[in-house]
């Protein structure tokens, strides 16, 4: 009997090449769907990051600039606040974009309107001329001042120099110390007083302060403190208007706020920023990148009542009428941002604008009883 070979059960057969090749590349094509997958959204988180960072930046510059706007005007009234004019009087400057020397032009009115237009003189952005604007209302947080004193000792009553170059207040007054537990600083060196009275208005720039008075030297950097001028200061709206006799009229003193909106392009050329000063304090920045900021103004005269104006004083040739920026109603704003980096999506700068009407109120505001 003949004995039958031993077959072994292992194997030496393997995958042929063809099918490490079909495999591989069903394998390169799952890693490079998922990678793609994979980058497209990181691609389109880095466009919504873009997209969020210049729509913040836009939210909150734009809802500062809305709030100042409404609010301009206030306590003043339509007609603006007289500043030193006439023989020898020199301007009154404006705060504006780095490297600027702006004045107020007043020639045709010798008041400060409560909101100055400021069409094309801002800094050139992407080959556009960006504006500018103005506002001047009340700080509503600081308690009012009124002189003379009825003779009870109140924190919140002062006694103006006869040559109106200072005011004397109680050590306790708000005005020198604050009020912390409420959120109100004291008045500060290079704050603006509106003073007020049956006689008209003026305004004085603080220049130096002690324990109990604030002073209104002269040569401010304004040069609003100019009391020599004949028309516009502080003595004109005195009843005796000497430097002498006691203010005997009653008048009353507001902490002024002069809000200036900007671009400033050369702190950092490469991305312009929207700023905003009060009075001549240190320019605060809301947003950037900015690529857009422009201003135009609707009127009332109760005839015509243009609107989209750019400029004021604006003259209709058609109409034959010259209108002034007492007749602002209401401001329409632009305004325009970019991201800081360029958007690996699209390859460029993710942007976008903002365009709304701001109705001011304190000019929008009728005496139906009149």
């Amino acid at each position: 009997m003949h004995k039958q070979p031993s077959r072994s059960l292992s194997s030496e057969q393997g995958f042929t090449l063809t099918e490490l090749l079909v495999s591989t590349a069903v394998l390169l094509i799952v890693t490079g769907t998922a990678l793609g997958t994979f980058r497209d959204a990181m691609s389109m988180t880095d466009m919504a990051t873009q997209f969020a960072d210049a729509n913040q930046n836009l939210r909150a510059g734009a809802n500062q600039m809305i709030k100042d706007i409404m609010q301009a005007g206030r306590i003043i009234g339509p007609e603006g606040v007289p500043i030193p004019s006439g023989a020898g009087a020199q301007p009154v400057r404006r705060p504006g974009p780095p490297g600027t020397n702006l004045t107020f032009d007043v020639a045709s009115t010798t008041n400060l309107p409560d909101i100055t237009t400021g069409r094309n003189i801002g800094p050139n952005v992407n080959g556009q001329t960006t504006d500018m604007i103005t506002i001047m209302t009340v700080d509503p947080f600081m308690p009012t001042v009124e002189t003379p004193p009825t003779g009870a000792t109140d924190p919140n009553e002062g006694t103006l120099d006869p040559a109106g170059g200072y005011v004397t207040l109680p050590a306790n007054s708000l005005w020198l110390v604050g009020d912390q537990a409420n959120d109100t600083p004291p008045v500060h060196v290079g704050d603006l007083v509106l003073f007020k009275n049956p006689r008209g208005m003026a305004v004085q720039t603080v220049t130096r302060m002690d324990g109990t008075h604030i002073y209104f030297d002269a040569n401010d950097w304004f040069n609003f403190n100019q009391r020599n001028a004949t028309q516009g200061t502080v003595m004109q709206i005195k009843d005796v208007q000497n430097t002498t006799s006691a203010w005997s009229e009653k008048t009353s003193l507001f902490r002024l706020m002069l809000v200036t909106y900007y671009v400033d392009a050369t702190t950092t050329p490469t991305a312009p920023r929207l700023m905003r000063v009060v009075n001549n304090f240190t320019p605060q920045a809301l947003a950037g990148v900015i690529e857009d900021l422009d201003f135009t103004f609707d009127l009332v005269d109760g005839v015509n009542n243009p609107v989209e104006i750019p400029e004021l004083p604006y003259t209709d040739a058609t109409a034959g009428v010259t209108y002034n920026a007492n007749q602002i109603r209401k401001v329409n704003v632009r305004v325009g941002v970019r991201s800081e980096s360029i958007s690996r999506v699209t390859n460029d700068y993710v942007r976008n604008h903002i365009s709304t009407s701001v109705d001011v109120r304190s000019l929008a505001s009728v005496d139906r009883y009149v």
